[in-house]
């Protein structure tokens, strides 16, 4: 092994001493809990999803003559086509479940609050992009449900006042579903969603290493009671465990849930039932309870609001003695969110 690392130093010569710091900062004691390290559990999805989706996309063609057959052969004929269908499958629930969840955590322990303003910003626009991952990836199937599911988005997409006519059309490369449209959602999905994602988690990453991982104080700790252990081996070694038992999980539910491929795609019958994946159910529910321009631009404003929520906390925590307000607010926000989730889960139309 001293042999290895000398012949390794004499051609990269970074002294070990610069790498231990580079790689070796201190973390809070709080991150050996899942709950407040969530962050390395959708990167490690992600990478899970980038192996998987390499290796399907050498089966699957992009075009609305072909794209059907090509999946249902990766499903039938192709040797663990299934097991592969099912590990993307399901890492990309787990990983908008994880970011969602991250997200969350971050909000309820005020971690978004002066100087991180930026760095939540770059984790609301990570999660877009993986809700449009999501997306993209479902309506590569050209599946009965794929395939209006994208035609409703494309819709509602196109009732944006002012550019939703110029979004449709760059979207489906025309003003309805057609040839190029699956083609866009391929290289959507294949190219510029996931460099996109990785140049955001680079940002991201960078962030978090320039300010620190943020300090939480729990009740009854004294400020030289918190203690911090190395990143490198002791985190690391944390985040190989979660990233061992994902695998496990990810292995039980392609097995035992194994994707299966519906009816194909058929522009002529609109199917009784037209629903979303589970992760737009909310946004869904919502565009039914209410009109199509007001439901388009109230969610508009709710997404500018939580890109804005830390200036929003900060003006009600200097204007008002509601210190915490924001934790109120976040529980009726999720509430609400797991409400109106299940309420499009239960209905049948």
């Amino acid at each position: 092994m001293t042999t290895i690392v000398a012949w390794i130093q004499e051609r990269l010569p970074v002294p070990a001493g610069a790498l231990r710091e580079l790689t070796n900062e201190p973390v809070p004691n709080h991150l050996k809990k899942w709950w407040f390290a969530l962050g390395g559990t959708p990167a490690y999805l992600f990478v899970v999803q980038i192996v998987t989706g390499i290796l399907l996309a050498v089966y699957y063609e992009s075009s609305t003559s072909s794209a059907y057959d090509s999946v249902r052969a990766i499903t039938q004929n192709v040797s663990f086509g299934w097991f592969l269908r099912g590990l993307h499958k399901w890492g990309a629930t787990l990983m908008i479940a994880a970011v969602i969840l991250h997200q969350m955590r971050v909000y309820f322990t005020g971690a978004y609050r002066k100087p991180r303003e930026i760095n939540w910003m770059v984790g609301m626009t990570i999660l877009i992009c993986t809700l449009m991952l999501g997306f993209t990836g479902y309506s590569l199937v050209y599946e009965q449900l794929s395939y209006w599911g994208a035609t409703v988005a494309a819709n509602i997409t196109g009732s944006v006042p002012v550019v939703g006519d110029f979004l449709r059309t760059m979207l489906l490369g025309a003003d309805t579903y057609s040839r190029q449209t699956l083609p866009r959602f391929f290289i959507l999905h294949a190219a510029v969603l996931p460099v996109a994602l990785i140049l955001l988690l680079v940002i991201h990453i960078g962030i978090i290493r320039l300010q620190g991982v943020t300090e939480l104080q729990f009740e009854g700790e004294d400020k030289a009671e918190r203690k911090h252990f190395n990143f490198f081996p002791d985190h690391l070694y944390t985040e190989l465990m979660v990233g061992l038992t994902l695998m496990i999980v990810l292995s039980v539910l392609a097995t035992v849930y194994p994707v299966t491929v519906g009816p194909r795609a058929n522009p002529l019958v609109t199917p009784e039932v037209i629903k979303p994946e589970w992760f737009f159910y909310v946004t869904f529910r919502w565009l039914k309870l209410f009109s199509g321009t007001f439901a388009v631009l109230s969610t508009g404003l709710i997404v500018f609001t939580m890109y804005c929520w830390p200036f929003i906390d900060d003006w009600i925590r200097r204007k008002t003695r509601y210190t915490e307000a924001s934790v109120w607010i976040g529980i009726v926000a999720v509430l609400s969110i797991i409400g109106l989730t299940m309420w499009e889960a239960l209905v049948t139309h």
